[in-house]
C-alpha cells in the first residue's frame, strides 16, 4: 500500500526564496525603467538634432517662404499675370 500521508518537508517556496524573488523583480523593474529613460533621452537628442538640421537646411533652400502671385522677385510678371 502507498501510505503517503506523512510530512516530507515544505511544499511551496520558503520566505527567503519569496524575498529574493521580490528583490530580483524590483531590480529588474528599476533596470528596465533606467533603460527606458536613457532611450527617451537619446531619442529627444536625435529629434532636437534633426530639427536644428532642418532649420539650417531650410535657410539654404531659399524658396519655401511666402510668395506673391502678383509679382515675381525678379520684377517680371507673377504667376497670375501670365493668364490675363
Amino acid at each position: 500500500m502507498c501510505g503517503g500521508g506523512g510530512s516530507s518537508g515544505p511544499v511551496g517556496p520558503t520566505k527567503a526564496e519569496l524575498d529574493a524573488a521580490a528583490r530580483q523583480r524590483a531590480e529588474a523593474a528599476a533596470a528596465q525603467q533606467e533603460a527606458a529613460e536613457e532611450k527617451a533621452g537619446v531619442k529627444r537628442e536625435d529629434i532636437e538634432e534633426a530639427l536644428s538640421a532642418r532649420v539650417q537646411r531650410k535657410g539654404k533652400r531659399g524658396g519655401k517662404g511666402r510668395r506673391s502671385l502678383f509679382s515675381s522677385s525678379s520684377g517680371a510678371a507673377g504667376y497670375l499675370q501670365r493668364f490675363k
